[in-house]
């Protein structure tokens, strides 16, 4: 059990029986009377945002939430298969739970699927992946300017800017958490 004093950015907790995660989170102390907690909350089964306001002593249910190691193994139209590694048992996302994970999803690559309760709600990807340059632009040596970039296609169909040395064919390195290019793979 939470009490408002343990109210954080990130905190998930479960409000009339649903999850949500705290995205914003604004202590006052009014020169009379209790202080206040000011939340904005993001339910993590709809995606709605709400703001709401608390007083020092409200408690609140930890979020029923459990996250386990799962297998991406195909895409079809707006659903995406996951395989648990222990049990085998397959798991469908829509593109809305899979939001921008898509662009990093390769066949077989670990995830972390988030359920709440029996319903699998969200996807943690793993912080890198690495991904093959399937279309690029090509560079001629002296064709450059100090930071310059250029943008490439990679297998998932997502499109990022990467140092000009970069070729189709290249496997890359991505942050999926910014979506940027980290560094070349040597193979």
């Amino acid at each position: 059990m939470y009490t408002s004093s343990d109210l954080r950015k990130g905190l998930k907790i479960q409000i009339d029986g649903e999850p949500y995660v705290i995205i914003d989170f604004e202590f006052s102390k009014p020169g009379k009377g209790q202080a206040l907690y000011r939340c904005k909350l993001k339910n993590m089964m709809t995606g709605v945002i709400v703001d709401r306001t608390y007083r020092s002593g409200d408690t609140f249910q930890p979020a029923d939430l459990e996250e386990r190691a799962m297998q991406f193994l195909y895409s079809q139209e707006n659903e995406y298969c996951f395989m648990d590694v222990q049990t085998y048992d397959q798991v469908f996302l829509n593109k809305d739970q899979v939001g921008n994970a898509k662009n990093f999803l390769t066949d077989n690559l670990e995830v972390q699927i988030l359920f709440f309760g029996d319903k699998p709600i969200g996807i943690t990807l793993p912080n890198f992946v690495d991904l093959m340059v399937t279309r690029a632009e090509p560079w001629a040596k002296g064709d450059s300017v100090a930071g310059d970039t250029k943008p490439v296609t990679v297998e998932t169909g997502y499109v990022l800017r990467v140092p000009p040395f970069i070729n189709e064919g290249d496997k890359i390195t991505i942050d999926t958490r910014t979506g940027e290019y980290v560094t070349r793979v040597k193979e």
